[in-house]
């Protein structure tokens, strides 16, 4: 049975309270919690699995040495995820930009045989990869985390109205990408 928001918001919070208090398997419980979604999202942002894992590893690293700075009034994921989706920018402003196909995210197409699938990975993750960083984000955390307008505005600390302008245009750019590429 999955976890209701308002139950994983408290055990985020004892695990928080347990690792401020040192005990060190409440920081795996964080980590064993958050490890593939903060990858995941890294991920999709960076489009490399190399620079994903250097995210992922960052994030937690920051997140425990910063736990200190966590308001329990909030949601952690909303903290967590904010700070994987500034660092993922970050390192994007540290390299240059450059998707070789080993580079590709992981994408999942259900429901299409595994040749196709791979075509349709591959057209969408160059697509989501030529979106500006800020717009990638939007899309990341709407369709490959499911996060709500309400959510997605708390971590990337913007407007409501600003995320569903930045969805609208990023959709808008990707739909004409994708359908210039078939073409």
């Amino acid at each position: 049975m999955e976890e209701t928001p308002a139950a994983a918001d408290e055990q985020d919070r004892v695990l928080v309270k347990r690792c401020l208090e040192g005990h060190g398997d409440a920081a795996s419980g964080l980590v064993d919690r958050y490890q593939k979604r903060l990858f995941n999202v890294a991920l999709r942002m960076l489009g490399n699995v190399q620079d994903a894992e250097d995210v992922t590893q960052t994030v937690f690293l920051n997140a425990f040495l910063k736990l200190e700075t966590y308001d329990p009034r909030f949601r952690f994921f909303s903290w967590i995820y904010r700070m994987t989706v500034n660092e993922s920018l970050n390192m994007l402003k540290r390299r240059k930009r450059t998707v070789t196909l080993e580079d590709e995210p992981d994408l999942r197409a259900p429901g299409i045989g595994p040749d196709r699938a791979a075509e349709v990975e591959d057209r969408v993750g160059k697509a989501l990869m030529g979106l500006r960083p800020d717009d990638r984000a939007v899309v990341v955390l709407r369709h490959f985390v499911s996060f709500s307008y309400q959510e997605i505005a708390d971590v990337l600390e913007i407007p409501v109205r600003t995320v569903k302008s930045r969805l609208f245009t990023a959709r808008e750019r990707l739909r004409f990408t994708l359908r210039e590429r078939v073409h």
